[in-house]
């Protein structure tokens, strides 16, 4: 008779119904994609030219990897900005990292982290000027700062709001202004054209094959250079 109650009791606890536990959600991480989400839906899909970036043969100029040699497969700056991966790789957008490389890039844009030049309000034909603006910042001593104007117009000649220091670029001394890709003109003034790989990020060196395969090349190179000190040892 126990023995029966006991074979009851097992079963009993078998085939009793689970209990649902309440999902387990982390309020943390919900309001962090929220907030994500949030900033995505504020992004322009499509964001409007700079005056250093006008057009779709610029940017991809700009951004390097060769890219410029798929300007034709984007006939408008919309295009560039909402085809997808799967559309880029079918019009031969290739390797795959270029295409990543790209959509990195779009995104970037997107949210206004430009490269080099990229916020500069006063440019012609590719070509921006630096010029230096002076202010007495007391009667000992005179501050100096990068900004970028028409080229036609001394610094004197643009309104001290519209003065606003170029991001890069600094003086040195009392005329010469320093910074990537700045020429010199003449005394007091740069210019900044549009280079090729002018925002490109530069790719590591692979030291023996990288990370990956860095032990297996060690190795197999380690076997050769004893091979070889063999060889010459009289060994073989």
């Amino acid at each position: 008779m126990k023995s029966s109650l006991r074979i009851q009791s097992t079963l009993g606890l078998l085939f009793r119904p689970c209990a649902v536990s309440a999902p387990v959600t982390a309020p943390g991480l919900n309001a962090h994609a929220r907030w994500a989400h949030k900033i995505a839906a504020q992004l322009p899909l499509i964001p409007k030219p700079t005056p250093f970036v006008p057009d779709v043969p610029t940017f991809l100029t700009l951004i390097g990897r060769d890219l410029k040699q798929h300007t034709d497969k984007f006939p408008t700056w919309e295009a560039l900005f909402t085809l997808t991966t799967d559309q880029l790789r079918e019009l031969g957008v290739e390797p795959p990292r270029a295409r990543r490389y790209l959509l990195r890039w779009r995104q970037r844009f997107r949210e206004g982290k430009f490269g080099i030049g990229g916020d500069l309000k006063h440019v012609e034909n590719g070509v921006a000027y630096l010029k230096i603006h002076e202010k007495e910042a007391s009667p000992t001593r005179t501050s100096r700062k990068v900004v970028n104007v028409p080229a036609n117009q001394n610094v004197e000649e643009v309104p001290e709001g519209e003065c606003v220091r170029v991001k890069g670029y600094k003086v040195k001394g009392v005329s010469t202004i320093v910074g990537p890709y700045a020429l010199p003109v003449q005394k007091g003034v740069s210019k900044l054209a549009v280079t090729e790989g002018m925002w490109e990020d530069k790719r590591g060196h692979k030291v023996d094959g990288g990370e990956r395969r860095r032990a297996e090349v060690r190795f197999k190179r380690g076997v050769a250079e004893r091979k070889a000190l063999r060889e010459k040892m009289g060994f073989y």
